[in-house]
């Protein structure tokens, strides 16, 4: 299996393990994804994990114009943008109660796994915004997508981080475009990951280190 596929089914399986523990208590609390709650960060992710089944069922661009680390650009994080997937969230949130939460993300997760081990791995395919990419490079924003916002409910629950280590690799790697972070850092992928998106805060030597190293990431909101 594809490397990138293969942490995308299994920090999906990991979710879908956890989601199944929860009570409605759990799904009511707040995340440090505002407005959202559990629930509507857990509907979020389902819909994100499941968008590229029906992308695969559209005729195929002629050719990629972007990779992952392009779709995170800033037009995907504009005003409207961010209200539109906010609102989506919510809406998605009030359309499924807690004891199908896991079952949904289960079935969308593996629809879409079957769907991208159906078709080569040259296939390309066209994003909501527009974008032309193959399909392992979409995936590969997927697996940011489930991963990073895995951090974010783990903090809402209380729970240590359930990031896999397929799932680290992949997404670490995209955020520093494969560069190894400065050595006197001592960071591992959780803690790239975390650091890097925000999840949490630089200290002022960790932040030394990055400036004389000249090291960059990738950016993107929240």
């Amino acid at each position: 299996m594809d490397p990138v596929r293969a942490a995308f089914s299994a920090e999906c399986a990991q979710l879908t393990e956890i989601l199944a523990e929860l009570v409605d208590a759990d799904l009511d609390r707040p995340t440090d994804c505002p407005p959202w709650t559990v629930r509507e960060l857990v509907a979020h992710v389902r819909t994100g994990v499941g968008r590229l089944a029906d992308m695969l069922a559209e005729p195929a661009p002629p050719r990629a114009e972007v990779d992952a680390a392009g779709y995170f650009g800033t037009a995907k994080f504009t005003p409207q943008v961010d209200a539109d997937r906010i609102a989506g969230g919510r809406r998605d949130a009030s359309q499924v109660d807690r004891a199908a939460l896991a079952t949904e993300l289960d079935r969308a997760w593996r629809a879409t796994d079957a769907a991208v081990a159906a078709v080569p791995p040259d296939r390309v395919v066209r994003t909501r915004h527009g974008d032309a990419m193959g399909v392992t490079e979409f995936l590969r924003t997927r697996v940011v997508e489930v991963g990073v916002h895995g951090l974010d409910l783990a903090a809402a629950l209380g729970r240590p981080p359930w990031l896999t280590p397929p799932a680290a690799g992949v997404i670490a790697d995209l955020l520093t475009g494969g560069r190894p972070t400065p050595p006197g850092l001592g960071w591992d992928q959780l803690t790239v990951i975390r650091k890097t998106t925000g999840r949490a805060a630089l200290t002022a030597s960790e932040q030394s280190a990055i400036d004389a190293a000249g090291f960059r990431w990738l950016a993107f909101g929240r």
